[in-house]
């Protein structure tokens, strides 16, 4: 699909970045365009916007962008301005310049469906090899709000599970849940390698004897503290998707409560959602 043929910036389809004019059209010295109010800036972040879903969503051939000429002409605007999109995405690491080549993918974004109770490594292990790093696994004293969210009585144990998910050598995400002890005591008898090398749903599931039911989810995007970031192999003052997830199980009881910090630059929550209109719900 042509990178023209989705929205970029409110105008309608072929009417180009520019204000509606001619590519290449001279500016006022300042990179504004007549009879449009933005700058070279507004109109490269529209390219790039655009440009940055075609990337993540694997939609070049081969991880190779069209030429300069190709997207001056796809988006009706300035070579400066292309190059100026170019190099957001460079600077955020989706694209590199290489010399006979052009401009080449070499970051990816992994999807999470929003609509599925699934563990990461479930949903992650079709895109590569996924690796689970068992940081830490202990009893803790549960704090309050914790416990209160787990229904456990304030100053109750529970278990701390913390893990980093790797998938094909890159740091996707940094996990950290608190379970209930009846869950978590039996996960802690398995050892590290068997928490390593199987997804903690699964062992929930076996250690309550029944299937998990549902869960709550809310999802915020953060500045990482610097910890994280080195965690995660983020530059400093990396943007994480931070997952807020109660976890019950079949008959209601909660099973976990994750926090779970997930890399921005290579994650992409997914969902389908239908238009609930008055009258629809019973």
């Amino acid at each position: 699909m042509g990178a023209g043929s989705e929205c970029a910036g409110g105008g309608p389809e072929g009417s180009g970045l520019e204000g509606g004019g001619v590519a290449g059209t001279p500016g006022d010295g300042r990179g504004r365009v007549p009879g449009d109010g933005s700058t070279r800036a507004d109109r490269a972040r529209r390219v790039a916007h655009v440009l940055r879903g075609q990337v993540l969503r694997g939609a070049f051939p081969g991880g190779v962008l069209p030429d300069e000429r190709a997207l001056i002409a796809e988006f009706g605007t300035s070579r400066n301005t292309v190059r100026e999109a170019l190099g957001l995405l460079r600077d955020e690491g989706l694209v590199e310049r290489r010399r006979g080549v052009g401009t080449v993918v070499v970051g990816r974004a992994y999807e999470h469906p929003l609509g599925e109770l699934a563990g990461l490594a479930e949903v992650l292990q079709r895109y590569g090899t996924v690796v689970n790093e068992v940081r830490e696994a202990r009893p803790v004293r549960a704090p309050a709000s914790v416990a209160r969210r787990l229904g456990l009585p304030e100053g109750s144990p529970a278990v701390y599970l913390e893990r980093l998910r790797r998938v094909d050598g890159t740091p996707l995400s940094l996990d950290c849940t608190y379970l209930i002890p009846e869950v978590g005591e039996p996960l802690l008898a398995l050892g590290r390698a068997r928490l390593e090398n199987r997804d903690v749903f699964e062992l929930i599931e076996n250690a309550a004897g029944m299937p998990l039911g549902s869960a709550e989810v809310s999802v915020r995007a953060v500045v990482a503290d610097p910890a994280t970031c080195a965690v995660l192999a983020m530059p400093a003052g990396g943007a994480v998707l931070a997952v807020d997830r109660l976890t019950r199980l079949a008959d209601g009881r909660p099973a976990d409560l994750e926090f779970i910090h997930l890399r921005g630059d290579r994650l992409t929550l997914r969902a389908r959602m239908d238009r609930v209109r008055e009258g629809d719900a019973g």
